[in-house]
This record gives C-alpha cells, structure tokens and sequence, in this order.
C-alpha cells in the first residue's frame, strides 16, 4: 500500500469539498459505505443528500482538516461506481464583518457539526459579489461593506430554527467566491430564506448567484440505495 502524503491543512477552519453525484456503472454500496466509515473514524465529516431534479442524483458535503483525506474519500466514492458530475471546493471561514462575536459562534462557524439535528431540508449554491461597473462590492469601503452584511444577517436571524446557514468561501479554490450550504426544518423553509435575503441590499445589489442543488438529507441507504439497485 502507499504511504499516505503529509497532511496538509489550513490554518484555521476545515477543507470542504462537495461532489454532486450519478451512477457511472454499478454503485458497490458496501464498499462507499466502507471508505465513509474509514474516512469518519478519523475525524471527518460526511453529510449524504439526496438530491431532487436532472443535474445531480446525490450530494456528499465532506468536511476533514487534511485535503489529502478529501482527494482519497473522492477516489474511493468514484471507485464505488459515482460518478462526479459538479464539485465543489472550499474552506470554512469566519467573515471579516463578524470577527467580533462571540468565540464560541466563531469555533462553530470554523468547526460545524453536521448535519443539524432536525434539519433535513437541503439545499446547496454558490455565489459571488458583483463587480459591475455601476456596483461593484470592492469598490465598497469596509464600513459600509460591514454595514450591508450586518442588515443582511439580521434577515438571516429571522429563521433561527428553521435554517442552519454555512457559509464556506472559495475565492482562490473554486470559480465562485463562496458557497452556501442551507439545512431547512421543511422545503418551503429553504425557499423563504432565500426569497426574503435576496431583498436586503447587500443581495440585491451585490450578489450573482449560481446553480442550485436540492433535496434532502438522510443516510447513506437512504440516499444510495435506490442508486445501488
């Protein structure tokens, strides 16, 4: 067997990779089951979505320190028989607006547990700030970027317990600048979130958002299993 590669990890936070998912042959349950099992009983994270409509069957959202554990856990899922069909790279962060919260809200945004407990509903984009030539988000100074995210999350709060927002960002590591994992109570949860943010400024504005992937959260059988048939 090869020696593994030294680990390499960011400073602070976690590497997040997620891979939306179809069958490329025949899906070996036992096997993506047991490289999941390898992966997490070294302190990785695995979160298995089903997902809902033509561009992806399934979605793992994998969470580990060491990029090297996430390129293996991307081998041996695509050895299983699934295939990758959209990827997506980034680290979780702590915001430059937010760096004044409390630290234990700031350890959960670089250290999630996932999935939330109770929040099934899943869903999945990317997003960047615009830089048009009327508004442009880096032309913006600090205070007044700071002044925009902070009306923002002020929406986000308005569904406290319904949504679990995590934000991973990407700028340097994939074609967009940041991507938003939303974990919903119920569908309609996911959809009103999304509507009520995009009228704050900050979205309206500012923001370009990419492709959506949704569906639900649920067990490696639950969500391969239909695929392993």
């Amino acid at each position: 067997m090869a020696a593994h590669p030294e680990a390499l990890v960011p400073t602070t936070g976690l590497n997040v990779l997620h891979l939306f998912l179809k069958p490329a042959g025949v899906v070996d349950l036992d096997a993506l089951r047991g490289a999941i099992s390898a992966f997490e009983a070294e302190g990785g994270q695995v979160v298995a979505a089903s997902i809902l409509g033509h561009k992806a069957d399934a979605c793992l959202m994998i969470l580990d320190k060491d990029v090297w554990a996430l390129r293996r856990l991307q081998s041996a899922v695509e050895e299983s028989g699934l295939g990758v069909v959209d990827s997506f790279v980034s680290l979780t962060e702590v915001s430059e607006y937010s760096k004044s919260m409390p630290s234990e809200v700031l350890s959960n945004r670089l250290y999630p547990t996932l999935p939330p407990e109770g929040l099934r509903s899943f869903c999945f984009y990317p997003m960047t700030k615009r830089r048009g030539e009327k508004h442009n988000w880096y032309s913006l100074d600090f205070d007044a970027r700071k002044s925009l995210m902070m009306g923002h999350g002020k929406s986000g709060r308005e569904f406290s317990g319904r949504i679990l927002q995590v934000i991973t960002g990407s700028t340097g590591l994939d074609d967009w600048e940041w991507g938003v994992t939303l974990f919903g109570a119920h569908p309609d949860d996911l959809k009103d979130v999304v509507y009520t943010m995009r009228f704050d400024e900050a979205s309206t504005l500012f923001a370009e958002f990419g492709p959506f992937y949704t569906g639900a959260v649920g067990s490696l059988d639950e969500v391969f299993g239909s695929l392993a048939r």
